[in-house]
Formats: structure tokens, sequence, C-alpha cells
């Protein structure tokens, strides 16, 4: 104590600064003596100070600098009896100078290495050197003690800090009340239990920067400043990574998502990729993969935490040994490797374009997380080795296989060596040594001759407990053992390790070996029929698990915390030898073909199910009306209702083999659900307990059931089977009963939906096919056995329908909106079926597959709804009313490959996604605040469509509507006119067809009938009144949501000449003149011959610009004449797109050019 009350710039080694440097040292170190000095006296009487001694003699640095190799932190944890605790250390810095601190949490300023090195004596020269040129050390540690209450943490120390013990302090070794797991993680005995572990160096800086001891930054940041104190750097802010603890993903509010649809929970698993066991304090948590999502799930509180990341569907996954670590891959394009964080759930690393041949086919990760190892998919498969943790792009070394070994399935390190590991696929066996960024490999051959005994084929390879062994597992039962081959060259055999040959072939069962692995030196085998045995090194065996009843296991994975020690108190079951001791066996997680995992007590053999999901192709989904229910059905006969809110199965029915759902339904109250099969069988069965409602289900179908639906009060039921034909029960007399079968359209029905007619409360039918045809049936007047048709329109000319839905209440007017291939949405009049709109869709790669309407607000004054779609392989919201904003829609990947189905809550608070082959299904939250504040910062008014406006709002195009808009003025008024003009900003109606025209736009009749039709009906139900113009804004509008929406390619114009011509003599496609002609008369929108030959002259140059349109005689026998003579008898698609429609060359023919777009606003 006395020595800590000293003046601590008396008698300081190094003793040639400066008097004014040392006056202000002196005032800075009195100031924070009085602060402490303070702080002392509300301190207890038994804390004692801690020393800082800073020393500028670098070889005093360098003498405790070594001393500090030797010498480790000591830290004291409190007893049982309350006892405060103190840690003491003593840190080397300069200048040398001694304060006296008490009551300071320990921190430590020393920076870790971004990158963790298998070669830490290195590092730690690196850093020695680094220490010894700062004159001011970047080092510093203080130490304070906590209240009895506040739980002790001990912050991980990087190997380059070098700390010593104050030997006047007492310490006890923290390692009497602390112990480190196989997790890496250090469990401290206060408050019961608390758990914090150490992440590697390259993820950020101390965890001992948590603490806000505000002095010592302003210490570190530069309070000493002088020509001979170095601006120390502040101490970055604490990684997340750095100080999260095993339980900080699963906290609450972790991550604030601010998207308009948030992933929240996914129901199902990949069956190719094993399911991993992350038991932290017994807590039920696994790791498994879910389409293109990881998702780790803790059944102990029902909460997951997703690894998103990937837009491809999870290949492999693979684990570090403490489980902290995993790494996630997928076939993609990208070819996409990224490394987590269990602890927080946060990428530390991503690995792009790995094998951008196919995608990665297989990866494996060593025990300490340093490397992972990855095979491609391609034709030649290429094996890699990369170090995740250092800066480096690419593998440290790779090796391309022959494709006689075929596709390598599995991959797998050495656990004791890093340089070693092992692939195999079902008939060959690789194993792999590398060195010096030097990978070699062999494949040994064994066949039936080898042992004279059938070997079979091979499922999972693992190396033995028995150094330089690796065991390999094989349909027949037979383990086989492999082991390096014996040379008389002693030091060749320790370098070619990877030179085995088949030692031995051991027949275990008759049954095939599914899975093999070690665990705790036992060797563990899986099989079909559901058996898990262990076995001892000299594969003895010593205990076996055969009654679970699962089916055939696919992979298995042991807790990484040890196994309690056997006791009177463990129930552990009985090894199979004659002094039949306890057999220890951690917990472990078994996952079967059939998509089961079970969680299994090695203590008491308790048998759990945590998931039990659909092993087939799932695309039936649907949510109940009023809870928080879903309803799903696979190919696999499994019916399961979920309570989607509580994350609980609510009950489930299996239909048995062959008895593939294909789609389900609810009725409007909820009490019924509709259930087709893919053999026509449909039965309704009551919602709560899944039993049918009707004796014998309705088979009036071959094909599969394709669509279901209730009417609004569940008097009917429809179908849809034979993709065609649409099938309608009624309900008479509390019985359901066969109404009656149309075969109403000859291409595939894509929505099938009822309705409700406006002057009553009667139910309508409605279908719309790819035929184009609109269709609604007679229900009232249908007798039985025979369902008539009320009306059938053809509402698309050349688009084809992809899905239809009823618009939401948000207008005067009831209409029917319908999405088309063509990317366009059209809102019908749902009583004429006049097109009212048409507004540009969402563009995000494909058209819109399925729609659903959001349940829409009972508050009259709000006049906005909100549509849920799918495409392809992706999720999104649409902000109604459509008009055409490309800001009023997101969209985002909800399945790796395809969706098939998608279905919305009944409060429309979340989205459910059916992936179809992926047998998952995604649950999507709604956040309509983030949507509205996506839409707002796209901008108001016109202002979102300028951007889709070649060139914007200062572009030539726009330009050009402006000239040609007034200049539609003028003609409209005659050009020749001598009269007063009139200059406004509107134009007639009826010249909206040739200013579109004029900007490259050529619509066909049927569309200038639907553009003049939305114009003139936008007012009638407001005001009674048609609109006989409209102005510059709104004519932007019509041309943006009309206009083609990619523009017109060569390819298209290709396909046609490739479906009506012929090839000709130079293998082009032709057409006749004659041909050409008379298609354009009689096919499609009929042309008179006139009206041909015009068209034709003046796209030649032939007549005078504009003829007929600019008011202009125009002569058609003349222009028929002049035909002859410039147009060839035979015109091919090349001359038909350059010479007669004008269209410019493609000049290039580079590969990257697939296909020309014809531009939307040609000069004419």
């Amino acid at each position: 104590m006395a020595e800590s009350e000293q003046d601590p710039t008396e008698d300081a080694p190094g003793g040639d600064l400066e008097t004014s440097e040392s006056e202000d040292l002196q005032e800075l170190l009195k100031n924070v003596k009085e602060h402490f000095d303070q702080e002392e006296k509300m301190q207890p009487e038994s804390s004692a100070p801690i020393e800082i001694q800073l020393s500028s003699d670098r070889e005093n640095a360098t003498e405790k600098d070594s001393e500090n190799d030797i010498e480790k932190d000591s830290t004291s944890t409190p007893e049982d009896t309350g006892q405060l605790t103190t840690e003491s250390t003593v840190i080397q810095a300069s200048p040398s100078i001694e304060l006296g601190f008490e009551g300071l949490e320990s921190i430590s300023t020393a920076e870790l290495s971004p990158i963790p090195s298998a070669d830490v004596e290195s590092h730690s020269v690196e850093n020695e050197e680094n220490t010894l040129d700062n004159d001011f050390g970047e080092q510093l540690k203080v130490e304070e003690q906590f209240d009895q209450d506040q739980p002790e943490v001990s912050a991980p120390t990087s190997n380059d800090v070098q700390l010593t013990s104050a030997p006047e302090m007492d310490s006890v070794s923290s390692s009497q009340n602390t112990g480190q797991d196989d997790l890496g993680a250090v469990s401290l005995e206060k408050d019961k239990q608390m758990r914090v572990a150490s992440a590697p160096a390259r993820l950020g800086p101390d965890d001992a920067f948590c603490d806000d001891v505000s002095f010592l930054q302003d210490i570190c940041c530069g309070a000493l400043v002088g020509p001979d104190y170095p601006m120390a750097e502040c101490p970055p802010d604490p990684s997340l990574v750095n100080t999260a603890i095993c339980d900080t993903v699963f906290e609450e509010n972790t991550y604030i998502k601010q998207n308009s649809l948030n992933l929240v929970w996914t129901f199902g698993l990949n069956r190719e990729t094993p399911v991993y066991a992350l038991h932290i304090d017994n807590q039920r948590i696994i790791l498994y993969a879910s389409s293109h999502t990881a998702v780790m799930n803790n059944f102990s509180i029902s909460r997951q935490h997703l690894l998103l990341g990937h837009c491809s569907p999870l290949s492999c996954i693979a684990v570090s040994g403490n489980r902290r670590w995993v790494a996630t891959a997928d076939q993609s394009p990208e070819s996409l490797v990224i490394v987590w964080d269990t602890f927080s759930g946060i990428p530390v690393q991503t690995l792009f374009d790995c094998h951008p041949e196919g995608g990665v086919g297989a990866m494996a990760m060593t025990q300490d997380a340093k490397y992972l190892a990855t095979v491609g998919t391609g034709t030649v498969q290429r094996v890699s080795i990369w170090d995740w943790t250092s800066e480096n792009k690419g593998p440290l070394c790779s090796v391309d296989l022959s494709p006689a070994f075929g596709p390598q399935t599995c991959v797998l390190f050495n656990p004791e060596d890093n340089t070693e590991l092992l692939s195999n696929n079902k008939t060959e066996v690789v194993f792999y040594s590398w060195k010096e960024n030097q990978l070699e490999f062999a494949s040994p051959i064994l066949t039936d001759q080898t042992f004279n005994k059938i070997v079979g084929l091979y499922s999972q390879s693992v190396f033995h407990l028995i150094p330089s062994q690796v065991l390999t597992a094989t349909s027949a039962g037979n383990l086989v053992i492999w082991d390096t081959a014996q040379t008389p060259q002693i030091q060749s055999d320790a370098v070619k390790s990877y030179k085995k040959k088949a030692l031995k072939l051991v027949n275990l069962q008759n049954d095939s070996i599914t899975v093999v692995t070690v665990s705790d030196r036992c060797i563990v085998t899986c099989d079909v029929k559901g058996c898990i045995k262990f076995y001892d090194e000299d594969l003895g065996l010593l205990n076996w698990y055969s009654n679970f009843n699962l089916g055939p296991i696919s992979s298995i994975s042991f807790s990484s915390q040890p196994a309690s020690r056997a006791s009177e108190k463990t129930s552990y079951p009985s090894e199979s030898t004659i002094s039949a001791p306890q057999f220890v066996v951690r917990n472990f997680v078994i996952t079967t073909v059939d998509a089961t995992v079970a969680h299994v007590t090695g203590d008491g053999c308790k048998l759990q199910i945590l998931l039990q999901e659909h092993s087939a192709a799932l695309h039936a989904i649907a949510c109940h009306p009023a809870q928080p229910l879903i309803c799903m059905g696979s190919y696999c006969g499994l019916l399961k209702v979920w309570n989607y809110e509580k994350k609980k199965p609510i009950c489930s029915r299996l239909f048995g083999t062959g008895n593939y759902i294909q789609c389900v339904t609810y009725n409007k109250e909820g009490s019924l659900l509709g259930v087709g099969l893919t053999d026509g069988c449909v039965y309704i069965l009551d919602a709560l307990s899944l039993n049918d409602e009707c004796p014998e289900p309705f088979q009036y179908a071959k094909d599969a059931i394709t669509q279901i639906t209730f009417s609004h009060e569940s008097s009917y039921l429809a179908t849809v089977d034979s993709k065609t034909t649409v099938t309608v029960f009624m309900l008479r007399e509390k019985n359901w009963v066969y109404l009656g079968r149309q075969n109403a359209h000859f291409k595939p029905i894509q929505t099938l939906m009822f309705g409700v007619y406006l002057d009553s409360n009667q139910p309508r039918l409605l279908s719309l096919g790819e035929d184009r045809f609109l269709v609604e049936y007679n229900l009232a007047n249908s007798p039985e056995d025979d369902l008539l048709i009320l009306s059938s329109d053809r509402i698309e000319q050349s688009a084809i329908p992809m899905c239809m839905a009823w618009y939401p209440p948000i207008t005067k007017e009831s209409f029917i909106v319908t999405a088309n291939q063509q990317y366009k949405l059209k809102l019908y009049n749902a009583t004429t079926k006049m097109c009212r709109k048409t507004v540009l869709s969402p563009t995000y790669g494909s058209p819109l597959r399925k729609m659903e309407i959001l349940p829409f607000s009972s508050d009259s004054e709000l006049k906005m709804g909100y549509l849920a779609y799918i495409t392809d392989d992706k999720v999104g919201l649409q902000t109604l009313p459509l008009d055409g904003n490309p800001h009023k829609s997101c969209a985002l990947i909800c399945h790796g490959n395809t969706v098939s189905t998608i279905a919305c809550s009944y409060d429309g608070s979340y989205i459910f996604t059916a992936g179809g082959d992926d047998c998952t299904v995604h649950m999507w939250k709604v956040d309509l605040k983030a949507h509205t504040a996506v839409t707002v910062l796209g901008g108001e008014d016109l202002i979102p469509f300028y951007g889709l406006l070649e060139g914007g709002r200062d572009g030539e195009l726009f330009k050009e509507m402006e000239n040609y808009f007034y200049y539609s003025q003028l003609r409209y008024q005659r050009i020749g006119s001598m009269e007063t003009r009139g200059v406004s900003t509107h134009i007639p109606l009826q010249e909206i067809p040739f200013v579109m025209r004029a900007l490259g736009f050529y619509p066909t009749e049927k569309e200038i009938e639907d553009m003049l039709n939305e114009v003139k009906f936008s007012k009638y139900v407001d005001t009674g009144k048609y609109v006989t113009d409209i102005d510059l804004g709104d004519f932007i509008k019509l041309f943006i949501n009309h206009r083609p929406t990619f523009g017109m390619t060569v390819s298209e114009l290709q396909h046609t000449f490739d479906v009506l011509g012929y090839e000709n003599e130079n293998e082009e496609k032709a057409v006749d003149l004659g041909e050409l002609l008379q298609l354009l008369q009689n096919g499609g929108e009929c042309m008179a011959e006139g009206e041909v030959a015009e068209c034709l002259s003046t796209l030649l140059g032939l007549n005078p610009e504009g003829g007929s349109s600019e008011l202009i005689t125009f002569d058609a026998k003349s222009a028929s004449v002049l035909l002859e003579q410039h147009l060839p008898q035979e015109i091919t698609s090349e001359l038909f797109v350059n010479e007669i429609l004008g269209f410019p060359r493609v000049l290039s023919e580079s590969p990257c050019v697939e296909e020309m777009t014809i531009p939307e606003a040609a000069s004419t």
C-alpha cells in the first residue's frame, strides 16, 4: 500500500523527460489519483489497490515479456461465502509510471490479430516487435471488484498479450471455480452459471473493451501527448462476435429487421443434408438446412434463428468440433460458402465462386475450425482446401479428380491431423494429404475378389481411433478397414500417408449400414432398420439401440458436451460385457430418411421426437380464416395442422402410401377442410379432428385435383382436375352431393375462385385458363350431373393469363385483377368483363404465378390494400390501388429453386410459401410500415414514372413526348388551317394511338380499345361523365403501363418465322410473299388489302411519310404495284426485321450478346 501511495513520477527509470512534459504528466496523474481517492472511500476496507507499472526501458520490457510467457494472469473467483473477488496484473509499457487504482474492471487495450494463425510463435514475435517500437505501450490492464450480486466474467486473452501476476496480491487459481467445456466456452460459478465464449482473433478486438472506463480511453486516446508520447489508437467498438455468449443468438430483438417481408420461421428440412446437435447447457438445439436457409432451432424455448445469405438450396453444412463455427454451401452458379458464428448468428466470412462449374457438393471443417475442404460438382470434380480465416481469396491448394472416380458425395478431415482428409461415394474412397500448398491423393482398389466377399456400396467413411486407419461402411453390412500401405522406405511412408489399402473386411451385420462415425473412443454405426450400435476399438459390441422404430437413419450427431460420469444417480444403459458397467454416452440427435429428427438422452435412454416433417414434395397449404392455424399436405400423404403463433402442431393425419396430397382449402367459417389428392379423390374433413365428413371420398376424376375451393356460405365445393375440367359438389340437406362437371377450357386452368353477385348473396364461380378465356358457371340453374356455362369471354389477345383474384373494395367499382405472362396487371369489371385498367406488374425475373389479397381493413377512410404474390422463386408485396409505380412493390427470394403456392393468414400479418420439391414451408412477417417507407422514398406523383423513361425527365424520350404532344394538337386542328390555334395541356382521346406509334409503340386495335376505355371510364363512377381528353402526366403513365415491358426482341420475331415459315436453300427461315400478305389479311386482327399496301409501302419509304394518318390521300393500287417491284417473293426473317421494319442490325457477334432488344421508342 505504501508503494502505491508514492508520487508516480518520482525516480522513474526513463528520467530524461522534459520538465514541462513532466509537470503535465504530474498534473494529469494527480487528477486521476484524486478521482480514485474519492472512489476508494466508497469501497470496502478489505479492497486492495491494484498497481500498473509503466516502463520505458526496452530491455526491461523484453525481460518482462519473456517472464510473462511463463506466468499467467491470476483470477480469484467468489466462493459460496460471498467473498469479493480481485484480480491483479502487471503490464509492461513505457514510460515507467506507477499508479494505485482501485475498483476497476479488468480491461485490455491490446488489439487482437485480425486473423487467427496456426503459428502462434511467429505472431508473438511480431507483436513483441510492435510493442518495442511503440514508445507508449498499447497494453494496459486494470481491475474492478465486483459486487456480490454481479456475475464475474473473464474476458478471453490473445496469445500476443503478455501478463504477469502481481506478487503482493493473494490470488487463487481460476481453475478451482472455472471449467471449460468442449465448446470453448468458460463457465463461471456465480449466480448458478454463466457462460462466456472466446472468438477467433480475426473477428474483432478483446472482449474487455465492452467495459465503459472513460478515463482509460482518454489515456489511450492520447492524454499523454508530446514528442516522446505518440498518439495511441482509441480502442475499437466491441464486436458482437466477441461479446456474444451461447444464448445471444436466441435473445429476443437481437436483430431488428426492417424489410417489407421478413422470414421468421421455417417448416421442414432438406433431407439430403445432415442435422447437427448444438446442445448447450442441455438445451435441445439443432442445426439443419431448410431450402436455402440454415436453421438453428432451440426446442427448449421454441425459437428459431435463421442464417440467411444463400439464394439456392443448401447442399451441405460443416461444423467445427466445438460447434461454434458453421459453414454452409450451395450448388448455385455463384457457388457460395458462408461461415457463421453460432453464438451471435453473424456471418464472419464469405467465399465466392468456390466451384463455379457446378457448386459445392460436399464440405468439411477441421476440428479447430481453421480450414475448410470443398468438393465441386462439375464434370471434373475439384477438391479444394481453404484457410477461411485468412485474407486470401483463393484456396490454399486444389486438385482435380478424374471423372472415373465418380461424384464424391462425402468429405472428412482427420480430427487428429488437419493435413489428412478423405472423400467417398458409393464406389470409390479417395485419401488425400496436403502439405506446402500441394494436395496429393490416391484411391485404392477394392473388389469382391479382394477378400472373396461381397463388399457392397460404400455409404460413409471415418478415421479410425487407431492412427493411420480408416473405416468405411457398406450396404452389405460390412466395415472396410483401410491402413497405410507399408513400403521399405519408412521416411516416404510418413509423407505419403494417403496411400492406403484395404487391410480387412469385417462383416458386422446383414442389414445395410448407412452411417458410421466416432464418439468418445467408440465407433458408432446406424443402419436401414433404425438400429444404433456402439463398438470399441477392436470392433467389440458395447451397446445398441434397436427399439426406437424410426426407420432408416441418415445421420447422427453427438453433443459437443461430454456426458456426466456414471454414478448411483445416473441411469445409463449397461454395456454388453461380462462386468456390465454403465455405458456412458453423450446425448445425440438422429435423423431418418422420412424427415424425422429425434433427440436421445444418454442418461436414461429417453427418446424425444423433435421434428416429424414432410418427406416428399409439399404443394398444399391453407390458412384458417379465423385462427392462427395453417394446414399442410404433401406427397407422402401427411396432412398436418400447425399453430403458427405458438409453433406447435395441433393435429395430423396420414393418408397412407400412394395418397399424394395436391391441394387443401378451408371454408369461410373454418369448420371444414377440403383435400384433393393426385389420384382424383376429394375428401371433406372436419377442420379440428381431420375426420371424414362424408362416408366415402368423392372420386369423379382420374387425374390429380390441382385446385379446390369453397363458396362463401359453404354450400358449394369446386375442384379442378385434368387441369381443364371443373367439378362442383353441393351441400344438400347436410349431405354433400355431386352437382356436375364441365370441360370449358382447352388449356390448363390457372385459377378457380368463388365470388358473390353484387345484387344478391348468391355465389358465382369463375375459372381462368391459359386459353385466355374467363368462364363463369351457372350454379343456380345447373341440373344434377350437368354444370352449365353462363358466359365465356376472351380477355387476352396474345398474353397468357397466369392468375386472378378479387380486387379489394377500395374503389366504388367491383373488379377482377389478373396477371399475365407479359408482366401486366389488368382490372376487369366484375359484371361486364371490360378491361378497365392495365398497369405494369412487378418485374422480378418471372411473371406473377399466384396472388392473394391481404385481408382488407374495415376502416372506410383507408383507401389502400395490399396484394401478396409469388413468382418462380420469389415472394412479394404490392400496394393497392394499382398504378404501375415500381416502388410500390418488393420481392425476396423465398425458396432456392421454385415456389409452389402461397397463403395468407387471417389477419394479414403473415404470408406462407410452399417450396414444392424442397418439402418446406416458409413463414414471412409482413411489415407494412417498412413497405410504406420504401414507397415514399421512391417519390410521389410522376417522379417514379420519370425513372422508367429512357433518360428520365431530362432524356430525349421525354422531350419527344412533349413535342409529339403539342404536334398532335396542331394535327387535330388541321395542319393547313388558317384559323387561330388553341394550345392546351390536353389532347383528345382519338390522338392517343398516333402519339403512341410516333414514340415507337405500335399497339393492336384491341390494345387501343383498352387504352381508350381506360381513360374514357376513369371517372365515370365518381362523376357520371366520360373523359374526352388526356394531359401529359396521365399520358406518360398510360404509355409506360401499356407498352411492352422489355420491348420486342429479335428472338420473338425469329420464333414467328420458325412457326410460319420454311427453311430455304440457304438454311434460313422464310415465308412466301403471297402467304405473308394472306396471313396479314386473314389472321389475327384482319387488315384490308389497302391497309396492308399502305403499311408496307410506308415502311419501305415508297409513299409520303405518314400516309392517311396525316390526312393525305393514298392510292392503294399504285402502292400494290410498287410492292411487287421492291419486295422479293421470299421474305426471310433478317429481311423482314432489317429492311422492312428498319430495325438496326446486330453489328457484334460477341457470345455475350444473346439477343437484340428492339428499342421501345424507335425513331419513325
